[in-house]
């Protein structure tokens, strides 16, 4: 009867984890958050050493840590109202208050105060967008409003790609008109792509790889280029997605017209 039991409770031990391994599972998405949150701090503390390119260079990794800790806790069906609370932080943090504070710094100084009024309002719709997620349906296809980690994505990418400012008196102007168009961008309605829906298994996943040796070959090589790429495209994705959507309403408006005649 003994030996039964024993066998029943390493049994017991192989298909049911123990409550140890289970509390691991859970605090892997949050080892991710919290180098998210970590790369935030970097950031910051780089832009106020004057080390700008080491400050987009940890927003970057900061974009690429949070997309891991959502599909790590989904992955694991680790998510938790503790976890979700914690991300939001670490993206405050992340993408609100570092990418504000490195785009005044590196590009608009000069503008004084209509220049922190700039920095500003890009972290208070930064957090405005992530309170706005947090009341959402999690499981949805399709973004209302830029997504805080794309628009910081963006300003990382630009500092990426000048490395120092243009030497121009337009170029302070057109950064401010970024940061507003960003800013606005998140708070708006307008639908972006939801990453998490990206399946990678699915389908020919051998095109699948390719594409993904591609994408980080172009990274190695022509990091500037490809990230400014990546974050450009994204971005203009929801404009071009409701430009679309416009035109093809005009255009089923005539149709209905002709029907109710």
């Amino acid at each position: 009867m003994d030996q039964k039991s024993a066998v029943e409770q390493e049994a017991g031990d192989i298909f049911c984890p123990p409550r140890k391994l289970r509390r691991s599972i859970y605090l892997l998405p949050s080892m991710f958050t919290v180098g998210n949150m970590f790369a935030g701090f970097f950031a910051l503390v780089a832009t106020l050493n004057g080390h700008y390119q080491s400050a987009a260079i940890a927003i970057g990794i900061a974009v690429v840590l949070d997309g891991l800790d959502g599909r790590v806790a989904r992955m694991a069906n680790a998510c938790s109202d503790f976890g979700l609370q914690l991300d939001s932080l670490a993206d405050v943090i992340s993408f609100g208050i570092a990418p504000a504070v490195l785009i005044y710094a590196w590009g608009f100084t000069e503008l004084g105060n209509f220049a922190r009024l700039s920095a500003f309002v890009f972290l208070i719709c930064g957090a405005m967008r992530l309170a706005r997620f947090n009341i959402q349906n999690k499981n949805l296809k399709s973004f209302a409003g830029l997504p805080i980690p794309a628009a910081a994505g963006y300003v990382a990418a630009t500092v990426h790609i000048f490395g120092d400012p243009v030497d121009a008196s337009w170029f302070p102007y057109y950064l401010v008109a970024i940061t507003y168009l960003l800013s606005l961008l998140m708070v708006s309605t307008i639908r972006y792509p939801a990453m998490k829906q990206l399946n990678l298994g699915r389908g020919k996943s051998h095109l699948t790889i390719l594409a993904i040796a591609f994408v980080v070959a172009g990274v190695f090589f022509y990091s500037e280029q490809v990230l400014m790429a990546i974050a450009g495209v994204y971005v203009a994705s929801g404009l071009v997605l409701k430009a679309a959507q416009l035109i093809r309403r005009k255009g089923h408006e005539p149709t209905r017209v002709s029907a109710r005649r």
